[in-house]
């Protein structure tokens, strides 16, 4: 389990797919030394673990399932040699939960559309995203959302166009890849958790309610 709060920025070293999986090496001198092979590791938010390391990057294997879902094998705006990385390690037991829970599990990937400035000469930015229509329930104004591994609040949505805006302030623009983001690259997005049970409670009691009320079911007893 993750919180969204990046540690680290790495670089894509190398990214080598096939039909059934593949394998991703990072650049990261300031995390690697303090890695282990089986370690977990969340890169953009996508949940990996450490399958070998060198003095300053790891590596680490893609199921099928992980390149269909994340920017790693997006048809567009895809990841590649050189692209910046947002790291994070698991959360740890007595560690103050900055973010909000991230379970490193990708829903899909979306589309920048656009990184500007809040106004002239500010240091805040605008950050906005288009969100996959199967994506879009997960989204609450005011409520959290998992960007390319990274902990942010949903400040604007348009419904009609599906596009999140975040505002992102300076720190967070200067300590993650938000500062190297181009309209058109894709973005692991990853929906709030406790909006997922509740989604998920919600499914079995309506689908409970609606067999109690079936026809058969009546006469079954009687009516």
């Amino acid at each position: 389990m993750f919180t969204g709060i990046i540690e680290h920025i790495g670089t894509l070293e190398a990214l080598d797919l096939k039909s059934g999986g593949g394998r991703v090496r990072i650049h990261a001198p300031s995390l690697a030394s303090t890695l282990t092979v089986s370690n977990s590791i969340a890169v953009n938010g996508c949940c990996l673990t450490v399958v070998a390391l060198g003095k300053e990057n790891f590596s680490a294997d893609l199921s099928g399932e992980t390149i269909q879902k994340t920017s790693f094998g997006a048809k567009s705006g895809a990841m590649k040699k050189g692209s910046q990385v947002n790291l994070e390690q698991p959360l740890t037991a007595g560690k103050e939960l900055g973010g909000h829970f991230v379970l490193g599990h990708v829903d899909g990937s979306g589309r920048v559309t656009h990184l500007d400035r809040e106004s002239l000469g500010s240091d805040n930015w605008w950050f906005g995203v288009e969100v996959p229509e199967d994506f879009a329930r997960y989204i609450v104004p005011k409520g959290s959302i998992t960007i390319d591994g990274i902990s942010l609040t949903v400040a604007r949505w348009s419904k009609s166009t599906r596009v999140a805006e975040v505002a992102v302030i300076p720190y967070t623009y200067e300590h993650t890849n938000i500062r190297s983001r181009k309209t058109g690259d894709a973005v692991n997005l990853e929906g709030d958790v406790l909006g997922k049970y509740i989604e998920r409670y919600l499914e079995s009691r309506n689908s409970a309610t609606a067999t109690a009320l079936t026809m058969s079911r009546l006469l079954e007893n009687g009516f």
